[in-house]
């Protein structure tokens, strides 16, 4: 319809010029109604351009990069391969990267491979042919979170090189679909050209057949042809899907481009995998209890102070940094009191056994004065075999077979509620051993208590 607009009015005023009138009035209402159109669509779609554009230089992700022997930070769009850059938890990965060396490094991966669980990697790990992206363990690529542990890699590929770019690459390519009121109103401006167009015609031979001159009956078969195209129409979808983009934008939404608007009114169903998309992705505990139920005030600190040490979270500024499941224990260690940070002045952390998927367990170390203390959290199925007492209340007693099932049922009676659970013990030990393994240290444990996990928030 536009077209047709523009094409009527130029011919309007070639015609009008060349009869000597010099009348543009009608061309120069259409040709404004064109131009109103695209400037409102323009100053639309610039606005979220600006929004969108404020948005990436909030979320601009630094780098600390080792050069020339110093450690400094730099922007992610300033890298380049062959760069050394020092990875902890909490970074944002800037680029595409070949891991050089790794300690329990964990990355959450899901905006690449959709899987939501962070995955283990390992710099010692090498691989022959085409491995599969989400099986690449010395690899870690752009767009991803560390959840837990440190490393330091070097840069192979950045921008649109990596992994994420080649995404958005085929996407860039991938031609738009019209939305169901592009296909509508295109349908109709097809429509109306032909029939004005065959109409115009026919008004024309008429009109020389009753000895009408050409050039009048040219005008006439013109102004039809405008008066059939509704020049408003295109102006009215543009003011209402601007009305539409503004009212989303007060409540936080950015529409890019105004057809989106009429496809987003148009959908019923919306669905999602399980990436988190339409949550935080955050863990909260809700519920501490020990071997016989919901855990006393004293019992609950003492368990809250032994999970929180066994993590490996960071912390900053009192919010901690890490895996998912950790994170939730901190933070509830911090409202409760118990801060991992100044736990660890007390109790030094002097040695561990990290998490390993086998063992579903993970252990730390800690020196009490000329003493140590171990504590190992992990799967409560797994972990009550390697216990033999329990603490309840300050007390440290054998366990017998009734307290193993009190555990048991807690532990069925929350799997059913679809919550994660946690358990934690604890070991006190004279002196060091020298051989710090699973089969060792990982013994003879004091059962602690079962912690509620809930799924991630909404």
């Amino acid at each position: 319809m536009i077209i047709i607009l523009i094409i009527a009015s130029i011919i309007s005023a070639v015609v009008s010029n060349m009869q000597g009138e010099n009348d543009y009035i009608d061309s120069i209402i259409i040709i404004a109604i064109v131009v109103l159109n695209a400037i409102m669509g323009l100053i639309q779609e610039s606005k979220a351009e600006k929004s969108i554009e404020a948005l990436k230089q909030m979320t601009a992700p630094m780098a600390k990069v080792k050069r020339n022997g110093k450690i400094e930070e730099v922007s992610a769009k300033d890298l380049v391969p062959g760069d050394i850059v020092i990875l902890e938890a909490g970074n944002y990965l800037p680029a595409d990267c070949r891991l050089i060396s790794s300690y329990n490094l964990k990355i959450e991966e899901s905006s690449l491979t959709g899987e939501t669980e962070p995955v283990l990697k390992n710099a010692d790990c090498t691989f022959k042919g085409n491995i599969p992206v989400g099986d690449r363990l010395n690899m870690a690529f752009s767009s991803t979170t560390i959840v837990n542990g440190h490393a330091e890699a070097i840069v192979v590929q950045t921008g649109m090189n990596t992994m994420l770019g080649k995404i958005a690459h085929m996407i860039s390519n991938n031609e738009t679909p019209q939305t169901p009121i592009q296909k509508k109103l295109a349908g109709v401006g097809k429509t109306l050209g032909v029939a004005c167009l065959v109409i115009c015609i026919i008004v024309f031979i008429i009109g020389l057949g009753k000895n009408i001159e050409p050039i009048q009956m040219f005008m006439t078969s013109v102004g039809l042809a405008v008066a059939a195209i509704p020049e408003g129409l295109p102006a009215i979808v543009t003011i209402m899907l601007s009305i539409g983009v503004t009212a989303m934008s007060k409540k936080n939404a950015i529409i890019r481009k105004l057809p989106a608007v009429e496809t987003l009114g148009s959908s019923s169903v919306i669905c999602s995998d399980k990436t988190g998309t339409l949550t935080q992705n955050k863990m909260k505990v809700i519920e501490i209890q020990d071997v016989n139920g919901i855990a006393s005030n004293s019992s609950k600190q003492f368990i809250l102070a032994l999970g929180a040490m066994c993590t490996d979270c960071n912390i900053t500024g009192n919010i901690a940094y890490g895996e998912p499941t950790e994170v939730a224990i901190v933070n509830c260690g911090i409202e409760n009191g118990q801060n991992k940070e100044k736990l660890y002045k007390e109790m030094e952390r002097v040695s561990e056994i990290p998490f390993d998927s086998e063992r579903k367990m993970m252990t730390t170390i800690h020196k009490i004065g000329t003493k140590y203390r171990v504590i190992t959290k992990g799967a409560p199925d797994v972990l009550l075999n390697r216990c033999n007492k329990f603490y309840y209340n300050g007390k440290v007693m054998p366990i017998t077979s009734s307290i193993i099932r009190n555990i048991e049922n807690s532990n069925k009676n929350m799997a059913e509620k679809a919550l994660r659970v946690i358990a934690v013990s604890y070991a006190d030990l004279d002196f060091m051993p020298n051989n710090i393994s699973s089969n060792i240290i990982e013994q003879n444990l004091i059962f602690v208590r079962i912690n509620w996990n809930d799924r991630p928030t909404s």
